[in-house]
């Protein structure tokens, strides 16, 4: 009977510590940024949260579609109005900018949306709660680094979701130095066989980067979290840097398929793809459309912040005059009915299934803008790209898949009919293209466990052991100097100096004294001969 009774006290310690190891956790998930194609790839991540049974409040712009009982919604209200401060017309009739404005635009526009964010009443209400309890805080790793100290003020890990891929802050955050000889900036399209000039223009850029973040941007991030979160935390507001530095985990929009290798740490997590699902059924009129096209298909979509509505009548007229010189039906995602009448080939809808189309074998080829997020979900699926980049990274995802073969590209300021009818037909007509797109469709695909649920371990691994200083370096936390061991060599340095310089000294001296001896004799013997 004793024994029994041990036995159930055992499996109810079992059990209770298995309930506790398995058991729902408390997300905050932040993305500030508004741009809605960021946060269509980080909703991603937080449906697979809710479906793992976990608690979820989020702070964003976009409210979902979807809502789960687990999910609590505090949505940025009115939306930072991009466009008002970066007037859409402007995109289409600027040339490319150079790296320095665009780092600096970065800045800016993650200053302004932060601030903005702050000042929304709800979030000021998180920022001054009380009582409030979160295991874990997530956040977009884009400019908003004020944002890292809701993990103080909860006292909880932070993990953050890096949207444009690898940058020199996070490897320093996770306590690597990036090799700027090998690892072209987050804004250039080099490869890791740099020339020379490429070499020296990437070390100036990455150079302007961290001085200007540490002495410029960072310290203005910095006042922003101490104008909202001063006393609403108990004791001294820490250093943003030092947040930073505090991160346990950081998922990284990128692909080994498909970016450079660098070096890395166990804290950094590749989850390039993450939002590629098995594909859907689509909608009946797409399917037949799709199905019945003799030719072949071409799908256009300019993305989710320039619409196709917002391109100038002219372009909208010489895309369609082009389409209708094609016989291959072209699906187009246009936002309304304005476009007038179109070619017998062309359909026209506000919104696409995009990831859906692009998965039937009928796709011949995707004309994007060159999104990240467009151009993975081309990748996977194996079809052929005709990029006309705008802004931003659009322009170095555009190269780095014009230089693996898949694709093409035009500049939309000097797009012409005959341009767009040529490159299209290459594109479809030319074998190539196709087999260097299922070649990388191949490599992309090719993993050990999907990206959104190898995403999900580790978030969770994170809450199970409260934090991960393990998955990053010390060199996170030491100086300059010492990690690159100059403390070391300034000692060997000044060690073989004074072995060289001290006998040296002691040469110089005791020959100056055999000098002075040999003089002293010769003049006394002098002496006494006179």
């Amino acid at each position: 009977m004793e024994m029994q009774l041990q036995w159930k006290c055992w499996m109810l310690i079992f059990l209770i510590g298995l309930m506790e190891f398995g058991s729902a956790s408390r997300i905050l998930f932040m993305g500030p940024f508004p741009a809605p194609s960021h946060w269509l790839w980080l909703e991603h991540f937080q449906n697979d949260l809710l479906r793992q049974g976990h608690h979820v409040t989020s702070v964003n712009n976009h409210p979902t579609k979807h809502p789960h009982e687990n999910l609590t919604e505090i949505i940025i209200s009115p939306s930072f109005d991009i466009p008002k401060h970066f007037p859409k017309e402007n995109i289409f009739t600027m040339r490319f900018a150079s790296d320095f404005n665009n780092l600096e635009l970065y800045w800016t526009v993650g200053l302004m949306t932060t601030e903005h964010a702050f000042k929304d009443p709800k979030v000021k209400q998180l920022i001054e709660s009380k009582d409030v309890h979160y295991d874990l805080v997530i956040l977009e790793q884009f400019f908003h680094e004020a944002f890292l100290m809701f993990g103080r003020k909860f006292t909880c890990p932070v993990v953050t979701i890096g949207t444009m891929g690898y940058a020199d802050n996070i490897d320093h955050a996770m306590g690597i130095l990036t090799p700027w000889s090998l690892i072209p900036h987050l804004l250039l399209s080099h490869t890791d066989r740099m020339t020379f000039g490429q070499r020296a223009y990437n070390a100036y850029l990455s150079l302007y980067d961290v001085v200007m973040r540490r002495w410029v941007y960072m310290p203005k991030m910095q006042k922003l979290a101490e104008k909202y979160f001063q006393g609403s935390i108990e004791g001294p507001l820490p250093n943003v840097l030092d947040l930073e530095r505090n991160i346990s985990l950081v998922l990284i929009n990128a692909h080994r398929s498909v970016d450079l290798p660098r070096p890395s740490m166990p804290g950094l997590i590749d989850v390039g793809g993450a939002h590629i699902q098995k594909p859907k059924k689509l909608p009946t009129d797409l399917q037949n459309f799709l199905d019945n096209a003799t030719y072949g298909v071409i799908y256009f979509s300019m993305g989710s912040y320039v619409k196709s509505t917002d391109l100038p009548q002219e372009t909208t007229a010489q895309i369609l005059k082009a389409f209708g010189q094609l016989k291959q039906q072209v699906i187009w995602k246009f936002e309304n009915d304005s476009i007038g009448e179109l070619p017998s080939n062309v359909m026209i809808k506000k919104w696409m299934p995009q990831n859906d189309i692009l998965a039937h074998p009928n796709v011949k080829l995707f004309i994007t803008h060159g999104g990240i997020f467009g151009t993975q979900e081309g990748i996977y699926w194996g079809v052929p790209m005709l990029c006309i980049p705008l802004y931003g990274d659009q322009h170095r995802n555009t190269i780095k898949s014009v230089r693996e073969g898949y694709a093409r590209s035009l500049v939309f300021s000097k797009l012409t009919v005959d341009d767009l009818v040529r490159n299209i037909e290459t594109l479809i007509n030319d074998p190539q293209y196709k087999r260097s797109a299922l070649e990388v469709s191949q490599r992309f695909r090719d993993n050990p466990i999907h990206p959104l649920d190898e995403a999900t371990f580790w978030i969770e691994y994170i809450i199970r052991h409260r934090g991960a200083r393990h998955l990053k370096s010390q060199g996170a936390f030491i100086p300059l100097h010492q990690y690159l061991l100059l403390d070391v060599l300034g000692c060997l340095l000044l060690g073989a100096f004074l072995a060289i310089w001290l006998p040296w000294r002691m040469i110089r001296r005791v020959h100056k004294w055999w000098l002075k001896g040999e003089s002293s004799g010769k003049l006394n013997e002098s002496k006494k001969r006179l």
